[in-house]
């Protein structure tokens, strides 16, 4: 039997996941042409599910996304259509013809069966975090076996997701930490370099990618907003390759042994398994919250207690709800 996931209810207010999930047999499936076409249907369906982005990166066979769910509130018959019209944009013939019944079936009778149910079915997946992962990974795995001639399952497993506190240092690193996953693999030494994530995006002057990191950093105006944000990423203002390349495994295992100090964005650029593994991250009273409430709805953890992260870095208090068994950095 799985272990419940930890969520907030969106009726009682928003909440942040980070949210990330592999390709079967960890296989390195996504060329630039995947990517881009995943890119495109994370924003397609975030638009739909009236969820924020607040970063994301796309890799070769896993891509995580830092979301923000809003708190659930009601939903006009025009906004439904709109974002109806966005998950599905082709203007083929029926397409349009099924808009305009739509349209016209909601105005006529917006009590009657037909238009309850439609509108039943988009709210069911609105304002939720299991459903945006679920649109997003069907939709693009439908895509992907379509293009390449393949079938059968794309997506190893249940996607990792952990509830991410809304302010402070846990919201700063956990952006930080995904939009430096490609420097983590190699593949560029600043995110700016790189197409497929939300800091590459912002900079290339997307207002969604911008809006979502000045949900992270403080500013007035996206100049500000990025100047703030670099010095999480590399320490600096404007040093934008200062250990791009990180610490090696090896020797950050050491330092952990040798209860020594590094500084927040070296050890951003290890893997860190409390910021995929660790189901809550943010302030001890963060974190005892909502394992408070998922003693009492599950009815589980009666022996858990908040976990601080070891002290390699300055976390700025960070606490996390599951122990790894192995280990936490590589």
């Amino acid at each position: 039997m799985r272990t419940a996931r930890i969520k907030v209810s969106s009726e009682e207010g928003e909440a942040l996941y980070h949210c990330m999930t592999r390709t079967v047999n960890g296989e390195r499936l996504f060329d630039d042409a995947a990517k881009e076409i995943l890119r495109k249907q994370l924003w397609q369906v975030a638009d739909y599910c009236g969820v924020q982005i607040i970063t994301y990166a796309i890799l070769s066979n896993h891509f995580h996304v830092l979301l923000q769910v809003p708190q659930r509130n009601a939903i006009s018959d025009d906004e439904l259509l709109r974002r109806y019209r966005v998950l599905y944009p082709k203007p083929t013939q029926y397409q349009q013809a099924h808009h305009e019944v739509l349209a016209k079936l909601l105005k006529a009778d917006p009590e009657g069966p037909d238009a309850v149910a439609w509108r039943r079915r988009q709210l069911a997946l609105m304002g939720d975090v299991s459903q945006f992962m679920k649109l997003v990974k069907q939709r693009f795995a439908v895509w992907f076996n379509r293009t390449h001639n393949r079938y059968g399952t794309l997506w190893a497993e249940r996607f990792k997701s952990v509830l991410v506190e809304g302010d402070g240092r846990a919201l700063t690193a956990m952006s930080a930490y995904i939009d430096l996953n490609c420097v983590r693999a190699g593949l560029a030494d600043d995110p700016k370099d790189y197409r497929f994530c939300g800091y590459a995006e912002a900079i290339a002057g997307n207002p969604a990618a911008q809006k979502g990191l000045a949900r992270v950093t403080e500013g007035r105006g996206w100049r500000a907003v990025q100047a703030g944000y670099r010095q999480v990423l590399f320490g600096t203002g404007a040093g934008p390759r200062e250990q791009g390349g990180g610490i090696a495994p090896e020797e950050l295992q050491k330092v952990v042994k040798d209860k020594g100090h590094l500084p927040l964005h070296t050890v951003l650029r290890c893997r860190v398994r409390y910021f995929t593994d660790g189901a809550v991250l943010g302030s001890q009273a963060f974190v005892a919250a909502h394992l408070q409430t998922y003693r009492r709805t599950q009815g589980r953890r009666e022996r858990t207690a908040p976990r601080p992260l070891p002290s390699v870095t300055d976390w700025g208090e960070l606490n996390t709800l599951r122990g790894l068994r192995k280990n936490a950095f590589g």
